[in-house]
């Protein structure tokens, strides 16, 4: 099977410009292709992984991926997807956060002379002269076109910021510069960026010609892609310091029946033959895929051993075994007790088990604390020095695991 054939089979291609020349390029080896990863924060997150996952196939397949950090674009803040304005970030935020994600991607693409390559747009979008820019780009862009789009339309009733309209154009812009000084023939991205992907790959028509070579994919995004990249953010990291690579291995363990067998065939670099073979599981045998799933995923981020440590520690747990060697733990230090001990509620906001107080007390209230698998009845309970001193293995509903001990 070609690798074009391969990326249908995998679920991984919605929508395409020019399918015949994009299958020539991609199972010929002759795509340079980029993906754009605005650094809003200081760690990839899951969100990000189908991408990631899609360059590593390609890039086997003998394609050349480069790596568009928005440096540039950061500072404006993609509206799509998104109900309001995004926080503002200054350029030494956005640029601590570009090299924690140069070190990130490194696990996943190779780079080097010949490879993949890794560019900022701030080197080119920052050195745009304001008029000239209005005058080279702007009569290429309908306003009523770009309304039209989808990742404007659904912010007009609550307010679009002129800041925000030029997302689409800097991002067209970026297509078109790396079209001309970087042989790029191909962008991809996630079903939500279509419009902008269509953006730039127009402009490069309208500024070089109709013969210009330049095209678009996007890649399609299931139920649990979707969740991956909107409730995901800021809670499930690459980032080992972030999330560690048990909780990460946990996210995997506990996606819905319905999703997992997608996940694997979208996310994993297991055969397709085996993964079709996978298909007619059901019952018990949706938790062993649910493990392979985990395994697979937390083995390419964090490496085979971490992957390893944490599936035995996730089995002796939902065994009923006390193996918390690779549970994420919290150390709790003596200036924290109280009269011997720590209360329930702020053990669990210093363990990060709950944001505040509030949220804490509800869990209780609601029976969803267990202190070494015991149910916490009260909110008034109390963990004792001795206790911390032997570690006490907190559970947060029937999924969430954390170990807590004397600093």
């Amino acid at each position: 099977m070609n690798i074009y054939d391969e990326l249908v089979a995998r679920g991984l291609i919605a929508q395409v410009t020019d399918e015949e020349e994009i299958k020539d390029l991609v199972n010929n080896g002759k795509a340079t292709f980029y993906i754009g990863f605005d650094p809003t924060a200081d760690s990839l997150h899951v969100g990000h992984f189908m991408a990631l996952s899609l360059m590593k196939r390609l890039q086997m397949a003998g394609n050349k991926p480069i790596v568009l950090l928005g440096g540039g674009t950061g500072l404006i803040g993609d509206p799509s997807g998104r109900t309001d304005m995004r926080s503002m970030l200054t350029p030494e935020a956005i640029q601590y956060n570009i090299d924690c994600f140069k070190k990130q991607m490194e696990r996943f693409i190779e780079f080097g002379a010949d490879k993949a390559i890794m560019v900022n747009n701030a080197d080119w979008l920052a050195k745009l002269n304001y008029i000239e820019m209005l005058r080279d780009v702007g009569p290429h862009f309908s306003v009523n076109n770009m309304l039209r789009a989808e990742c404007y339309k659904q912010r007009m009733e609550k307010g679009l910021s002129f800041l925000e309209l030029n997302y689409m154009i800097m991002q067209s812009y970026d297509f078109y510069y790396l079209f001309q000084y970087h042989s790029c023939n191909m962008q991809f991205g996630g079903d939500d960026q279509w419009s902008n992907m269509l953006g730039g790959t127009e402009l490069i028509r309208r500024k070089l010609g109709k013969d210009a070579y330049a095209m678009t994919i996007t890649l399609l995004l299931n139920s649990e892609g979707n969740k991956m990249g909107k409730t995901a953010k800021g809670a499930v990291w690459l980032d080992p310091n972030k999330t560690s690579p048990f909780e990460f291995f946990q996210y995997w363990r506990n996606v819905g029946d319905n999703d997992v067998l997608k996940c694997i065939r979208m996310l994993t670099f297991l055969p397709l033959e085996q993964i079709d073979d996978m298909d007619q599981w059901e019952g018990s045998q949706l938790n062993e895929a649910k493990e392979i799933l985990a395994y697979e995923l937390t083995k390419l981020v964090h490496g085979e051993e971490e992957a390893q440590k944490a599936r035995t520690t996730s089995l002796a747990l939902f065994a009923g075994g006390t193996d918390d060697a690779n549970m994420p733990t919290t150390e709790i230090f003596s200036e924290q007790l109280t009269d011997g001990g720590i209360g329930i509620i702020d053990l669990l906001v210093a363990c990060g088990l709950s944001v505040s107080k509030s949220e804490a007390r509800r869990l209780v209230q609601q029976g969803g604390v267990f202190i070494n698998d015991t149910k916490v009845a009260s909110i008034e309970h109390k963990i004792t020095l001795e206790d911390l001193k032997n570690s006490v293995k907190i559970r947060k509903g029937k999924k969430t695991y954390h170990r807590a001990l004397l600093k």
